[in-house]
């Protein structure tokens, strides 16, 4: 078998509410059973999925409460943007969270 069918399918679901958090924080993680699950309970709620082996690779070596790491900002605000610009209702959240806190 190669090692592509025998990896764990891994994820992470990360929370950020401008309101409430200074940073996205992780609020679940798994790997194989336990991520199919993160992913069903996301689109259940229709909270967008971004697949990034890449990135949920770091995340499942997290534990559900961390805070991301200064080294992940860039990489997870790209995923916030994409999420913005799906869900129009979290965006104009993260906008105008954005314009309360520069003042």
């Amino acid at each position: 078998m190669s090692a592509e069918k025998t990896k764990k399918k891994q994820a992470a679901a990360l929370r950020y509410e401008p309101d409430r958090d200074d940073v996205p924080v992780v609020a679940a993680v798994g790997e194989g059973y336990l991520a199919e699950r993160i992913i069903e309970k996301a689109e259940e709620h229709g909270i967008p999925v971004v697949e990034d082996a890449g990135l949920a690779s770091v995340l499942t070596k997290m534990s559900a409460g961390d805070y991301i790491p200064p080294q992940l900002y860039e990489v997870v605000a790209k995923v916030l943007v994409f999420i913005s610009q799906t869900d129009r209702g979290y965006g104009e959240k993260i906008k105008t969270a954005g314009r309360s806190k520069t003042r």
